[in-house]
């Protein structure tokens, strides 16, 4: 066999490959078993039909197209192989010779990672939000704090402001109840926004025993998006009584024995979540000015079937659970559908690249995946999911994740490595000390899925769905 490689552009190649019929003869005697075990000829037992017969009853045409079709794919490895080429998804083949005896010849264009130079990145520079921890984050945390302890009692008065209400209510779109449209019981406090737009006005001033009646769009259901007349009944009005902000709260509300020393447990917890948002914001922005410093093309057909994962993922996974289909949520978000296929394309285009250039740094860098990084990986993976490590895990080998999850982690450590290398400095000038390794672990990880957009790791392990560079390469893989 010989192969040659024509460059069409930076991203997709053409492959000239021509066959001796000699290295054919084991695909041709494969095919003639195959076909000896599909046919039966009268005087002939089951598989011992010979070679002559086959072609005088069935015709040489079929015995060489399925010879043909079991040698394709074992050429155009070896000719991608012969090439170095990185290839991605599956070739597009066209037989241009098929002499009988005497020579096979194919062309195969498909798409390759394109060759990218990775520049000096230790002269990155970002700024981040300082970490402050005002009085005023801290009174929002403790009178968060102060509502989880919160009693209720019964009232024999006109519902307020902050009361806590147990009500019945009807749902009728059209002048028919809808089947899901019916909850009893249903416990809601006043101002709380966590129903219908327009119940707090319907239900003020309404005791207990009384009715309104009010009109709302649905946010969810069967009618989700649709004008709905809700029928409210109010069964039970119940004053909110909050605890006293004073030791004893402290000692009910937590481990701690006085108000201060829970209020500087509160700082404490704070500072930790900016310290960690801080993080985050330092990844991303090291990632963006990374982006910016690499010229990266991206192969056509695999940003088409990126947009077309991203859109099918949003659909049928994502809208899909909140009830709303994809004209809704446009509507909800106030875009139009030119403005959704432009940030849609816009984020495919950033996950390529940033698959591409942090792949690109695993292989300079010379980084590799212990199993220790990967068992801690799945087992955050899990967490998120509200998966056990066990079940998560299954599902992953199930659904054939294991590479993708390797891949995640491997490029998180490349991230991690251009973060450590660049100045990080806070808005007062101060430079930021990243230096957590763990935690940064875990923040590179989240980083890079964001960036890539790819499914949460719950639905990729259970459902077997992947980003649209990941299915390439496991098809170049296969």
């Amino acid at each position: 066999m010989k192969s040659a490689v024509e460059n069409l552009n930076p991203t997709r190649v053409r492959l000239t490959v021509e066959v001796p019929f000699e290295e054919l003869k084991d695909s041709l005697d494969a095919a003639y078993k195959k076909i000896n075990q599909q046919v039966t000829v009268k005087g002939f037992r089951k598989g011992k039909i010979p070679a002559r017969v086959i072609d005088q009853r069935f015709g040489r045409g079929a015995v060489l197209e399925e010879a043909v079709n079991d040698a394709l794919p074992k050429f155009y490895t070896e000719a991608v192989n012969e090439g170095e080429l990185n290839v991605l998804g599956q070739p597009e083949v066209d037989i241009t010779e098929l002499k009988d005896g005497e020579l096979l010849a194919f062309t195969a264009e498909v798409d390759i990672r394109p060759t990218i130079e990775i520049p000096d990145y230790s002269g990155i520079e970002v700024e981040v939000d300082a970490i402050e921890v005002s009085d005023e984050d801290v009174d929002k945390a403790v009178e968060e704090l102060r509502g989880r302890f919160a009693s209720t009692t019964p009232v024999e008065r006109a519902a307020e402001d902050g009361d806590v209400l147990t009500l019945d209510l009807e749902a009728k779109v059209d002048g028919e109840v809808l089947a899901d449209g019916v909850a009893d019981g249903v416990s809601y406090t006043i101002g709380s926004g966590e129903l219908l737009e327009g119940i707090d006005d319907a239900v003020k001033g309404v005791e207990a025993g009384g009715e309104a009646t009010f009109t709302s769009e649905l946010k969810g259901g069967s009618a989700a998006g649709k004008e709905a007349e809700v029928t409210v009944k109010v069964t039970q009005v119940a004053k909110r009584e909050l605890p006293e902000l004073d030791d004893e709260f402290a000692q009910l509300a937590s481990e701690f024995d006085t108000l201060e020393e829970l209020r500087a447990d509160s700082r404490s917890r704070l500072a930790n979540m900016k310290e960690y948002d801080q993080a985050t914001q330092a990844q991303e922005r090291v990632l963006e000015k990374l982006l910016e410093l690499v010229e990266v093309p991206v192969p056509e057909k695999l940003l088409e079937d990126e947009i077309n994962t991203r859109k099918h993922n949003l659909e049928h996974h994502q809208l899909g659970q909140m009830g709303l289909d994809l004209a809704k949520y446009l509507e909800i978000q106030g875009k139009s559908a030119e403005e959704f296929d432009t940030e849609t394309k816009d984020a495919a285009v950033k996950g390529i690249k940033t698959q591409f250039v942090l792949d690109e740094l695993v292989n300079k860098e010379k980084l590799s995946v212990s199993q220790e990084e990967l068992t801690e990986h799945l087992m955050r993976r899990a967490a998120s999911s509200g998966m056990s490590p066990d079940q998560f895990a299954q599902a992953v080998v199930e659904g054939g994740q294991v590479q993708m999850l390797v891949g995640e982690v491997a490029r998180g450590k490349a991230l991690a490595v251009v973060v450590e290398a660049a100045t990080v400095k806070d808005t007062n000038g101060e430079v930021v000390d990243l230096s957590d390794e763990e935690e940064e672990a875990e923040i590179a990880d989240a980083t890079v899925a964001a960036a890539e957009g790819e499914q949460a790791p719950a639905e990729a392990a259970a459902e077997g769905t992947e980003s649209a560079e990941d299915k390439a390469e496991d098809k170049n893989e296969g």
